[in-house]
């Protein structure tokens, strides 16, 4: 395949595409966790407690501008921000689970404990 342009980078292959779309630090475990139930940002930020809160404001903010979580406001006292999983976010998971599924098969063919 050629390479291709997208937004000025470019890119060599799918995968490398894919990675910079769900890839990087943050974007799979934030995927991984919205992907049963909507959470909030203190949540996440709990979940996810060696994110800064820079970090994951811009993991967000990336992922929802992707298409893959959507952010949904809802107006009471104090605002509530609910961030859950979308359509094309749901298609990701697979190939989450399969990565994961895969560190944990080298982990334990390395001698790291899982646990």
């Amino acid at each position: 395949m050629p390479d291709f342009l997208k937004d000025k980078k470019r890119y060599y292959t799918p995968v490398e595409y894919v990675f910079d779309k769900i890839g990087g630090l943050y974007k799979m475990p934030v995927l991984w966790r919205v992907k049963d139930k909507s959470w909030r940002f203190s949540e996440l930020k709990k979940s996810i407690n060696r994110a800064s809160d820079r970090m994951l404001s811009k993991t967000l903010k990336e992922l929802v501008l992707d298409g893959f979580i959507q952010k949904e406001i809802i107006p009471e006292i104090p605002v509530k921000t609910l961030y859950s999983i979308t359509e094309k976010g749901k298609r990701s998971i697979s190939i989450i689970s399969s990565l994961r599924d895969y560190g944990f098969e080298l982990m334990k063919e390395d001698g790291i404990d899982e646990s």
